[in-house]
């Protein structure tokens, strides 16, 4: 069995990662933390939570999201893989591209734009006023 409770062929792809990405067990500060939320009093008795900080880039992540500290402990190093890749090779992680995409669906239409809506909208309103008379007259 290896250091974590997953499967083998997923424990040596992380441990691929981190040594590709220069990664060592000893640049790594881990502390255990109890957990919060939701879990019972298995949460509550038990230090689940899992902190990592990688010291050269200072980078921090927090897992607490399975009931297990060994999986959590797994958790944690992929999100801290998953970081210092993205910010490497300075890709947009997923959460802020969501958040993007967000902030551009409220951002102030331009006066162009609401216009060009505004007359589309004016347009089908007569399509529908038509149809309206036309069916009216015919029924009558």
């Amino acid at each position: 069995m290896g250091l974590f409770p997953v499967r083998p062929e997923k424990e040596k792809n992380l441990l691929e990662r981190m040594a590709r990405l220069g990664i060592k067990e000893s640049d790594l500060e881990e502390k255990f933390i109890r957990s919060q939320g939701k879990g019972g009093q298995k949460v509550n008795k038990s230090a689940t939570c899992v902190y990592l900080k990688h010291l050269p880039t200072g980078l921090e992540v927090k897992c607490q999201r399975e009931r297990s500290q060994a999986l959590n402990r797994f958790l944690a190093r992929r999100l801290l893989v998953e970081k210092l890749e993205a910010r490497l090779l300075g890709k947009e992680t997923e959460e802020k591209q969501r958040i993007e995409k967000i902030r551009r669906q409220k951002r102030k239409r331009s006066k162009r734009a609401r216009e060009k809506m505004l007359a589309d909208k004016k347009h089908r309103a007569l399509i529908k006023e038509m149809r309206k008379v036309f069916l009216g007259e015919e029924f009558d």
